[in-house]
């Protein structure tokens, strides 16, 4: 049966099919002939939004934005509503959706090498010692276990698409791959605002050698430039606040654009007759409060510790195995590698952090949640602790920010009731000292903050 929420969701989505709001998928040109043999495992997408808001999708409530397809989406998931990623920076974030740990575990803590005294950051990227820094983060990269990997050892064919720092696709296991290199993922990034052909063609391969396969698709989308094309630029512009026109509505339409790639997308694996044996999973990198002119983002959100920067929803879809609901549990990105294991069946190692989410009774049973927030550009490559900025812990409703006082001088701790004060406005540590303490100490067992 279909949850409440869920219910509603389903009604949207079906009223806005009616008055025209979605169009018929738009989707490239697929040879239509006999269905395709499904491989006994499951496939996997993974799905992976680019600086979204936690809240900006209409199934999470938002008042102006309508996102059908992702509702749709939702709507025939686990949802989790209160999903975390370890870091609110995306390259160190990307790296732990990938190899299932956190930043300080897998080394890769920074979106790019240090910056030498007196460099200016633009001339930077053209150096000689920018490239030899990027070559030693793929390095770090090449040496992770990844989902690539697991899953190639049975038998998986990957795809990396979209965001990508860690140069050519083949340092993450990829098995093929649109990015051979570039900062954040040259070619790569054409996925989604130009193209989904790359996934449709792999996925046509796969299916003609009878192999399972694993997607990374991790679109530059809704990142910045906030440059939609002009329908929804017009489609969004009708829900604008005065006011939204300098950043706030630009942020709105690329989120429409991402809304309806992931849509076509997902009518992709419907017209290829693969949606039911295909597991997608659905997060965000870190989130995006827009500023005050375009491009731009708020203090409390991308690159900080708080909710806007961290949380996102995390939905799970596998027909005809996980029951579509709604959980508002705390859940992290680093769930996603052990939960992929254990659906297709390869042995987790018992040294993954996360938990599979679709074990209820892992997912009842911890308690507390972590993650570390590093500096944009590394201090040491080789040691994770230099750049650390925050650890944070939530356990329930409670939040505890942790500066480091290597970057974060004479900075205090900050405690929040995230159920009463949701924007973390209230710092109750001086006024909770024994919860402060005891949640201290959690955060002390899970990683000290030291190399």
């Amino acid at each position: 049966m279909v949850s409440g929420p869920l219910r509603k969701v389903l009604t949207c989505y079906l009223g806005w099919l009616a008055m025209g709001l979605v169009g018929p998928t738009s989707l490239p040109s697929m040879a239509q002939d006999s269905p395709a043999k499904l491989p006994s495992q499951p496939n996997v997408l993974l799905i992976i939004s680019d600086d979204q808001g936690w809240g900006d999708y209409g199934f999470m409530g938002h008042s102006q934005l309508k996102t059908p397809h992702l509702d749709r989406l939702a709507a025939e998931s686990l949802t989790f509503r209160r999903a975390y990623v370890p870091s609110s920076l995306c390259c160190p974030s990307l790296a732990s959706i990938i190899t299932g740990r956190y930043p300080h575990q897998h080394g890769i803590t920074c979106n790019d090498p240090p910056i030498p005294p007196g460099t200016k950051p633009g001339g930077f990227y053209s150096t000689e010692a920018y490239r030899n820094g990027r070559a030693q983060l793929a390095e770090m990269m090449t040496r992770q276990a990844t989902l690539p990997r697991w899953l190639g050892a049975v038998g998986y064919q990957s795809l990396q698409t979209g965001k990508w720092w860690q140069n050519d696709f083949r340092t993450g296991g990829f098995t093929a791959g649109m990015t051979k290199g570039e900062r954040h993922g040259d070619a790569g990034l054409e996925i989604g605002r130009k193209t989904l052909e790359p996934i449709f063609e792999f996925i046509r391969e796969c299916q003609a050698r009878d192999k399972p396969f694993f997607v990374w698709y991790a679109p530059f989308l809704p990142h910045a430039p906030h440059d939609a094309p002009e329908d929804l630029v017009a489609a969004s512009r009708s829900t604008w606040k005065p006011g939204d026109e300098e950043a706030m509505g630009p942020y709105f339409a690329n989120v429409l654009w991402h809304d309806r790639a992931v849509g076509e997308l997902l009518g992709g694996l419907r017209q290829l007759n693969c949606d039911q044996n295909t597991i997608v999973i659905y997060v965000t990198d870190n989130g995006w409060i827009p500023g005050a002119k375009r491009n731009s983002y708020a203090p409390k959100s991308k690159q900080s510790p708080y909710e806007g920067g961290l949380r996102t929803p995390l939905m799970i879809r596998w027909p005809g195995h996980v029951e579509p609901r709604f959980e508002d549990t705390p859940v992290s990105s680093v769930d996603i590698a052990p939960t992929v294991l254990k659906a297709c069946g390869v042995p987790v190692p018992t040294d993954l952090p996360g938990v599979d989410l679709l074990d209820p009774i892992q997912v009842a049973a911890r308690s507390t949640i972590f993650g570390e927030c590093h500096t944009h550009n590394a201090v040491d490559l080789n040691r994770p602790a230099s750049g650390l900025r925050w650890r944070w812990a939530i356990a329930g409703r409670w939040k505890l920010i942790a500066p480091a006082p290597q970057n974060e001088l004479d900075k205090a701790p900050e405690l929040y009731d995230l159920v009463d004060d949701p924007g973390e406005n209230r710092n109750l540590a001086t006024a909770q000292p024994e919860r402060l303490a005891k949640m201290q100490r959690l955060l002390d067992t899970w990683w000290n903050g030291n190399d």
